[in-house]
């Protein structure tokens, strides 16, 4: 399978334990843009691929560059600190409206939970 041109410039400019990543970003960049169409074991694996490879890797300018290179692969990374980090890799105002949502749903969740009783 080849990857796309655009990301061959990329791939040669990171360091050389980046390189699997980026082939799997890239892979997983395809799949979001509906240019590859995995079964859903598939698309498990190569995403925890990712997240194993995203756990060894200190967060350094180089990673940051990958993550900003992939969306895909940035919201992966994302999800998996989310816990210590929030929405770290989001504009800011995607970040806060994402927020303010699940904020509303936990109301309205609690609201229906509490008319219940």
């Amino acid at each position: 399978m080849s990857h796309p041109q655009a990301s061959a410039p990329r791939l040669l400019s990171l360091p050389p334990q980046l390189h699997g990543l980026a082939s799997l970003a890239s892979l997983l960049e395809r799949i979001e843009q509906g240019k590859v169409r995995p079964g859903a074991s598939q698309y498990r694996l190569l995403v925890e691929r990712i997240r194993e490879q995203l756990d060894q890797l200190p967060m350094d300018p180089a990673l940051s560059a990958l993550l900003d290179a992939f969306p895909a692969a940035a919201e992966v990374y994302e999800n998996l600190r989310y816990d210590r980090a929030g929405l770290c890799r989001t504009a800011l105002d995607r970040s806060v409206a994402s927020e303010r949502l699940a904020r509303d749903a936990l109301r309205r969740a609690a609201r229906s939970v509490g008319g219940r009783g």
